[in-house]
């Protein structure tokens, strides 16, 4: 197989991995951000509670996709950096405010308040964060992205405000949120939690459904190239039929209350709505002229990446098994100190 082949398949692993880890943490803030009812603070502390060991640690799928792209596939990296400088930014300036105010919430000794007003940054950072993510991979699928000798030719607003890249953000936010539902109702054994989470899910799953449909819809008219590349090869259709199935089963798990089975099921709809994206897009990184072919560094580049991505792995991966059987084996008897802080003022009646 050829060597920018192999690299870009290590990419669309670690962006698969991004979007089920770093992915439900965006979606848990987002579900931060619209708790409600009469349980709103024990939702949140729920949430709290089961990001509060990995929130930052995700990242790291996100960096080594960066690191490729701009070792591997500079011309790219080049493009998307010009092009789409604003919605990158934002993405970046998401996840710095995400972390910080969360720093910010979780370890701030005064005022109550002040702990809130953090909270209320990092949840909006974590639901903006996810729709220009997702907008930068939609405007990666048009034809919009061009760059002749370091400068946009569409400026940088028409190269992604569109509605292809725009729908596409939206529909991250959605799956990202349903994902991370699924996830919420496993970390509690709680059953009034879990029926709020569930609820959640079913509802945001539906809502990721419809969007996925105009998605579909609108690409027939701004993406073709993706829509086509849908259906053009029988292994692509595997994936579809593997994402719709992996679908009704999650949502016949939701509506059965079993949430294990309802968490696995949405982790393999949500990868392989990403892998079909991967592979529609084939073989592009930026269309309509960069490929991981014409963009790729010099194959004795590529394969020293590629060694280093495997030693790496060596450490990498079990670091972060150890990381979840240490912290995320007893999450469920665990709060969080900061909410354990809020909560014991709305009981006192200070913030009602």
């Amino acid at each position: 197989m050829n060597v920018s082949v192999i690299l870009a398949a290590i990419m669309l692993i670690s962006l698969v991995i991004y979007s089920l880890l770093g992915g439900a943490d965006y979606g848990a803030g987002f579900w931060d951000l619209v708790c409600s009812g009469p349980r709103k603070q024990g939702q949140r502390d729920l949430i709290a509670k089961a990001i509060q060991p990995v929130w930052e640690t995700n990242h790291i799928w996100l960096i080594l996709l960066v690191v490729l792209m701009f070792s591997g596939f500079a011309p790219a990296f080049s493009a998307i950096s010009v092009a789409l400088a604003v919605p990158v930014f934002l993405i970046l300036l998401g996840i710095v405010l995400r972390g910080s105010s969360y720093v910010f919430r979780a370890y701030f000794t005064g005022s109550v308040r002040t702990q809130l007003y953090w909270g209320k940054i990092f949840s909006i950072s974590s639901s903006l964060t996810p729709l220009f993510l997702g907008i930068v991979i939609g405007a990666t699928s048009i034809d919009n992205v061009r760059v002749n000798d370091g400068i946009s030719e569409n400026g940088f607003l028409r190269a992604w405000f569109h509605p292809f890249p725009l729908v596409v953000g939206v529909l991250s936010l959605s799956l990202f949120a349903y994902l991370s539902a699924c996830y919420l109702t496993v970390e509690t054994d709680d059953p009034a939690l879990q029926n709020d989470f569930r609820s959640r899910a079913l509802f945001s799953g539906f809502v990721s459904m419809l969007v996925a449909f105009a998605t579909y819809a609108l690409a027939g008219n701004f993406a073709l190239e993706i829509r086509n590349g849908l259906s053009r090869a029988p292994y692509v259709w595997l994936v579809e039929a593997g994402a719709a199935i992996a679908a009704l089963v999650a949502f016949q798990a939701l509506w059965s209350r079993s949430y294990p089975r309802a968490r696995i099921a949405a982790a393999a709809q949500v990868g392989l709505i990403v892998i079909g994206w991967g592979l529609a897009q084939y073989p592009y990184l930026v269309r309509p002229e960069l490929t991981i072919f014409n963009s790729a560094s010099p194959p004795n580049i590529l394969v020293d990446i590629e060694i280093a991505v495997a030693l790496g792995a060596v450490i990498l991966i079990p670091s972060l098994v150890l990381l979840l059987l240490i912290f995320k084996r007893d999450g469920k008897l665990n709060s969080a100190s900061v909410d354990k802080t809020v909560s014991e003022a709305f009981t006192r009646g200070e913030l009602l």
